[in-house]
This record gives structure tokens, sequence and C-alpha cells, in this order.
């Protein structure tokens, strides 16, 4: 049978992106739908605008701190709308440059929502295409829990579209982007409360991460209700009334007219067509086996709609090894395997491999030793604040290997990158400890740590 293409990409995100320009290295002709911006969550509602506002959040603690340094006390009031311009002027040049990828690759691009009528067909722009493959890489999308007044609460997507600065700001969620956003308003000069169902942020990560964080946010001045969750939320003149329920000694709260709820996200399945093919969903994701294959020969998803670990580089990686493999001759899998990751909080978070808890589950308690090393850096000591930087590294007795390398601090996602780097290759304490230290650095305290 004749196709008009070889592989048609349904979404535009990171995941697809790539997949449908090295698919299309190798030859094959690659259709792609996408209907909104170019980059997908990462790039528009997520990842860089988010980290754009995170730099923007550091600079009153900066100005603030170089007076420890002899520099005079500098005043200066953040412009919102032009902080807001100039992130949105960025992610529009990121969308041009992955509309000039794109070009050059020559995929063919369908401004328009794509449809799986069948398995090789689908409808786009009114249209009907034939493939031979199809990749499924629709990303999620945020949502907000079933309360009375959810119309009121606001999901991630829109921080990014707010016109003017909220002064009081109600976050309910204790994940990474809770987290996240909880910081960058406090830093931006909001009054900031962050509620979360259990008892400390993060739930996931090492136990030393997910406290050293929680206390620092406190001590910053966040105030965050431990074991509660809004069960109401009221529009009134005052702003917006939230009801709680838990162990809050608070049986309400205020907030202005942003209450943010990041309290999960979904995979972006509407409307796509699954019905009309045999692609299996389980739990509201799309099946996979290891090579990203559906329960329908021809058909592949990569990314956040599969729920395997939600992160853009390994979307990424995802739809390269599947490109790889079927247009490539190369038989590639992806690794899940000492995937690094990082919160951006203040004070910033990064990991990479196995937790302290998940270590001693997986290999007994007594065959875990663990080296860990807690300070104050030296840019802190002239300003006198009270930073904490934590460096740790998991380690298996027998075979030396590091099973897993945790820190929090300034810079930690920079340094935790390269650390990665050795986790990946089975590096063991001993090769750590033969490494000269760049000094004076926080990061040599990773092989200085006995």
């Amino acid at each position: 049978m004749s196709f008009n293409f070889d592989l048609f990409v349904i979404g535009g995100g990171s995941g697809g992106i790539a997949t449908a320009r090295r698919a299309a290295e190798y030859g094959a002709r690659v259709g792609l739908a996408e209907f909104n911006r170019l980059g997908g969550t990462c790039v528009n509602r997520g990842c860089i605008p988010k980290k754009l506002m995170v730099y923007t959040s550091h600079f009153p603690r900066v100005l603030e701190e170089s007076q420890g340094y002899g520099w005079s006390p500098a005043k200066s009031i953040l412009d919102w709308p032009k902080m807001m311009a100039a992130i949105d002027k960025e992610v529009g040049r990121l969308n041009g440059i992955y509309q000039k990828m794109l070009d050059k690759s020559n995929v063919q691009l369908y401004r328009a929502h794509g449809k799986l009528l069948d398995p090789h067909t689908v409808e786009v722009e009114n249209t009907k295409v034939t493939t031979d493959k199809v990749l499924i890489a629709v990303g999620g999308r945020p949502i907000k829990p079933n309360i009375p007044g959810k119309e009121y609460l606001v999901t991630s997507d829109a921080m990014f579209e707010l016109p003017e600065q909220p002064q009081r700001v109600v976050i309910w969620g204790g994940g990474y982007i809770g987290v996240e956003f909880a910081c960058i308003m406090h830093g931006l000069g909001s009054d900031v409360i962050q509620i979360i169902r259990s008892d400390k942020i993060l739930k996931g990560f090492d136990e030393d991460i997910r406290t050293i964080i929680q206390e620092s946010m406190e001590e910053h001045g966040i105030r965050i209700l431990k074991n509660c969750s809004i069960s109401e939320v009221k529009k009134t003149n005052q702003g917006l009334t939230i009801s709680l329920e838990g162990d809050s000694n608070n049986d309400m709260v205020l907030a202005d007219t942003i209450g943010l709820a990041a309290t999960g996200r979904i995979p972006n399945l509407e409307n796509l067509g699954l019905e009309n093919t045999e692609v299996k969903v389980h739990n509201g994701v799309i099946v996979v086996d290891k090579y990203s294959q559906t329960a329908e020969q021809n058909i592949y998803a990569v990314g956040d709609c599969t729920d395997r670990i939600n992160l853009t580089p390994v979307a990424i990686s995802e739809g390269r090894a599947f490109a790889d493999t079927k247009f490539g001759g190369k038989s590639c899998l992806m690794s899940y395997e000492n995937v690094p990751s990082a919160v951006f909080s203040t004070p910033e978070a990064a990991t990479v491999g196995l937790t302290e808890a998940k270590a001693k589950e997986q290999y007994g308690k007594n065959a875990i030793r663990v080296y860990s090393s807690e300070f104050r850096p030296m840019y802190y000591v002239l300003p006198d604040t009270k930073e904490k930087t934590l460096m740790k590294l998991v380690v298996h007795q027998e075979s030396d290997q590091i099973l897993g390398a945790h820190m929090v601090g300034d810079h930690a996602a920079e340094i935790i990158q390269g650390i990665a780097i050795a986790v990946k290759m089975g590096a063991k304490k001993a090769d750590f400890d033969a490494t000269v230290g760049i000094h004076p650095s926080s990061a040599e305290e990773f092989v200085t740590m006995r």
C-alpha cells in the first residue's frame, strides 16, 4: 500500500519534534500535526518560562546580599508587565526556531489537530492523510481537583499569563511544580501560603532533600500548611476565601485572585481517535512496550502521554530511540536508570540515581553506606545568611559503586548534570576520591567526602 507519509507525528512538543527530525534525517517522509504553539509544555507553559521567572525571583536577594560585600543598599521595583512581555518574547523566539528546524528537516507541518480515523489514516486540516507509522506525542496538561469553587482556581498554565502581580497567593500541592511556584512568587515579593496533603513536600525525592528545602522555604517566609487540603473556594470582595480540611489550625485562608492548583497532570488523549485503533489506555495513560510501541503494531507513543518519566529530555530520548530503531536500522532502547532531574526551588535541588531509602530497600540496609556534607557556601559568609548546601552520595559497600547523588544548594542542577555522567558510567566512590577538586568551590565537596 502506498502512503502519503512514512511517519506521521501527532503533537509538536519537544519529543514529537525531535522524533520527526531524526526520522527525516534517515530519509523518511514525515508529517506533524500541532494545533498550538510549537515546543509543547516545556517551551510554552513549563520549563523555559518558569526558569526565566526563577531567575527574576533571585534578584531581590542578590541585591540584599551585595551589601555584605560593600555595595550600598539599592532599591528596585519589579515591572511585572515588562517581565511577562520579555518572557513571552523569548517563548516566541523559541517557537520560531522550532519552525525553522522543521522546515530545514523537510517535515511537513500541519497547524491543526490530528485525529486517527484508523491505524493508518489521520484527519488533519479537514483532510485525510495516510501514513505507514504513527507517533503519538501529545503530552499532558494540569488538572484541578473537583471541589466547590474550582473555577476560581488556576493551573500552572495560567501563571505565565497573569496581567499583574498578585500580593497574596495560595498554592495547593507539594510536588515540584507547587514548590517551584511557591519559591518564585515569594522571591518576586508576594505573600505565599502553600497547602500540602502530607507533612513534607516533594514526595519521592531523597528525605534529606525534602527536609532541607522545606525548612529553607519556611525560614524564608513561605507559610506551609501541612496535612490538609482545600475543600472549597469562594470569591468575595476581599479576594478568594479558601476553606481547608485536615490538620490545619486555620479554617480558611485568603488569596487575591490567584489560587494555584498544582495537584496533578493527565495525558492529552481527548479526540485523538484512539477508539478507532487497537491502542490500549490504562488509568488514562497510553500503554506501550519498551520500544514505545502500542498494542497497535504501527502506532507508537512517547513522552508524558505514556507517563513513564515525565521529563522533556526523556521524551526526546524516547523519540530518538524509536526513530533510530525504525528508520535508522539501529536497535535502540531508552534507559530509565539514572535519569537526573532538578527542582528549581530556592534553594535549588538536583538528583540522580537511587535515594537512600530506595537503595536500602533494594540492597538491604547494611549494604549501603551514605556520605554527606552540609555546609554554608563561601558566597553567603560575607552577607552572613544561613543558607545551607547539602551534598550526598549513596554507595553500595560491596562494589563501591555510587548508586545515587543528591544535592541542595546553588547551581545544584549544573553540578549534578556532570555527576550524572559518572553515575551513569558506573563510577565508584574510589573514583570520586581519586579526583582532584576545584578549590574553592562547592562542587569539590563531592570528591572530598570521607
